[in-house]
């Protein structure tokens, strides 16, 4: 008795993605030590790396991302980063990394992924500290201090500045910036908040991929869920229904990505178990945003606790 036997006629069929199969989902999860088998499918320069705890997953995490603007410099190229808003203690350690190395952020470009919106893609004030601009100020850019990112070059997902992106980057890529995508994976696998459901919209799947930004998106209940969770402390109520997102017509751009998962919650519960085994096994299709990760180069730091095993327990 499991999902797949009951689901039909409960409230719970039609709420998921159209396209998610679910015996295929369950096939994604192997042994634990399995879990940084390379798959078929996977670019040739991406790799899963396994973290023993929560404070080496932060500190390697931020390591990678202080030491792509350290190499950019470096080189004297200007260097482009697509930011999220979680997961969030990486940036303690890109500022510790950046100052030791006494490494000026002036070539620096930032991008951040979404913000919470309403339906017109209206977002919170930047001094609202439920905005994803506010989180971003205090976490790295303040920090950071005289080293900082130009506050010009930054860039934050509001109805007016979200569809300049695609222009912004063009440019930059085209005076030889790299694009580095820093990304976490949500429980219905989105990045940013591009959610699976979104490919229905879509009649291809190259269609779905040329996607560069959505205002105002309607987020899937068990991201508003997710985020009730993590970032809310349970309080459904003051999670907005809706964000403005870029898509994948720009971090499929990305040349590197930095990724992170590590949705633990302690005393053995996680959230985000079956999604990273989703996003490294189940192959390259628009129902699951993050299945495409795989398909970039770049690095997937986990929390070793989401390999599993994901089993059922009684506790």
């Amino acid at each position: 008795m499991n999902f797949n036997s009951t689901v039909k006629g409960s409230a719970l069929e039609g709420f998921y993605p159209a396209g998610w199969d679910f015996d295929k989902i369950d096939a994604c999860v192997d042994a634990p030590e399995k879990i940084c088998e390379r798959q078929s499918f996977w670019n040739p320069d991406f790799t899963p790396v396994q973290c023993d705890s929560l404070s080496d997953f932060e500190t390697y995490m931020g390591h990678e991302i202080a030491m792509q603007i350290k190499l950019a410099r470096e080189r004297n190229e200007k260097i482009a980063f697509i930011l999220p808003v979680g997961p969030m203690g990486m940036y303690r350690w890109v500022v510790y990394f950046l100052k030791e190395w006494k490494v000026d952020c002036s070539h620096v470009y930032t991008f951040n992924m979404d913000e919470w919106s309403d339906a017109d893609g209206n977002t919170l004030p930047s001094d609202n500290p439920g905005a994803f601009q506010y989180a971003m100020e205090k976490a790295l850019f303040e920090p950071l201090g005289e080293l900082t990112v130009p506050p010009s070059q930054r860039n934050f997902a509001t109805r007016e500045n979200l569809p300049t992106y695609p222009e912004k980057i063009a440019v930059l890529k085209s005076e030889g910036a790299k694009l580095v995508l820093v990304y976490g994976i949500g429980r219905m696998c989105h990045i940013a908040f591009w959610e699976p459901t979104f490919a229905a919209d879509y009649k291809s799947a190259e269609e779905w991929e040329a996607q560069p930004y959505r205002i105002g998106a309607a987020i899937h209940p068990l991201t508003v869920e997710q985020n009730a969770l993590t970032s809310f402390k349970s309080r459904t109520t003051l999670v907005p229904c809706r964000a403005n997102t870029i898509g994948p017509g720009l971090f499929l751009q990305a040349d590197y990505a930095i990724g992170g998962a590590d949705g633990i919650l302690g005393r053995g519960m996680q959230w985000q178990g079956l999604s990273l085994w989703m996003t490294l096994r189940y192959g390259k299709t628009p129902w699951i945003t993050s299945s495409y990760i795989p398909t970039l180069a770049g690095k997937l730091f986990f929390h070793k606790e989401l390999a599993g095993p994901l089993v059922a327990e009684c506790n």
